[in-house]
């Protein structure tokens, strides 16, 4: 990996990283938010996006004190919405086969804030047969694995077959790689995401799955940026960190670093970026988060490899 790929990977996350804490107030939940969440897209869901972010850049600690600081309170500021965890324990304990409190929690527990009962009844719920049975696409199965993985759940007799799931996805039959479209664009990445953990082990990833996604990641990076996909584009960077030999290529960091905004935004596409404070925010924060993670692990990579072998 290049000096200038880890420069311009580093410049790109840590403006990110900086308009995410600069505008967490905008992705604040409503005085009268409840359990139900009638809308859980609209602003619970990027709290728990927002806490991914943060607590990888805190599980690489390949960022300057400014960054860490900033990203400690992100994870503050998002545990505290979450009534420190109070909600994601009410929420699972109204709709038990939800899957979004223990998927949330996650990144919380990597970083060390727990909460005993919320654990006690995620270990209870996770292990009843109508939960494992609820019908999800397949990624979303790796996604519910990797969280129960963290969290310290789901090992031992009764534990997830990652084989088993790994196979069921798109990626697990390594197909036709010219008929991806935009929405396998998005499974593919997170099932890469789950399986490595978020780069923490890239041997998470098979070897034949390995190789397919090196020959066609190239590819596929083009023609979303082609197109000015920036989410997507960005999405594909962070899978290229969590290959064994990351694939980080400098043009692919210098056309992200050319659509990110002064102030640190980074939009989702190519359309006009409004003006009002609460709807860029609304609109792109998840592209931020993405390339906050993006950069952090292309840093993390040339600096000393995984978070496995630190």
């Amino acid at each position: 990996m290049t000096a200038s790929v880890t420069r311009t990977a580093h410049q790109v996350s840590a403006q990110a990283l900086a308009w995410l804490h600069a505008q967490r107030e905008c992705g604040a939940l409503p005085a009268d938010t409840t359990v139900d969440l009638g809308d859980p897209d609209s602003v619970y869901k990027p709290l728990g996006e927002t806490a991914l972010a943060a607590s990888l850049v805190l599980r690489e600690s390949a960022a300057g004190s400014v960054e860490l600081r900033q990203a400690r309170d992100l994870m503050e500021f998002c545990w505290r919405q979450l009534g420190e965890g109070d909600m994601l324990y009410e929420r699972l304990l109204r709709y038990s086969m939800m899957t979004d409190p223990l998927e949330t929690y996650a990144p919380f527990a990597r970083c060390g804030f727990r909460h005993e009962p919320l654990e006690r009844l995620l270990a209870h719920t996770g292990a009843l047969r109508s939960v494992r049975a609820v019908e999800v696409v397949p990624n979303r199965r790796l996604a519910v694995a990797n969280a129960a993985r963290i969290v310290g759940l789901g090992q031992g007799e009764g534990g997830y077959d990652w084989p088993t799931l790994t196979r069921a996805t798109w990626l697990g039959a390594a197909p036709e790689p010219w008929l991806i479209d935009w929405m396998t664009g998005y499974c593919v990445t997170h099932t890469v995401f789950h399986l490595t953990d978020w780069g923490g082990n890239p041997t998470g990833l098979p070897d034949d799955l390995t190789a397919y996604v090196a020959t066609w990641l190239p590819v596929w990076i083009d023609i979303w940026a082609e197109i000015e996909q920036w989410d997507l584009v960005a999405e594909l960077m962070i899978v290229g960190c969590c290959l064994k030999e990351p694939y980080c290529a400098p043009a692919d960091w210098e056309r992200l670093a050319g659509a990110q905004h002064p102030d640190g935004l980074v939009p989702r596409d190519g359309d006009p970026v409004p003006d009002d404070p609460a709807q860029r925010f609304k609109d792109h924060q998840h592209t931020a988060v993405v390339a906050a993670i993006a950069g952090t692990l292309a840093v993390s990579r040339a600096l000393g490899g995984t978070a496995e072998q630190r």
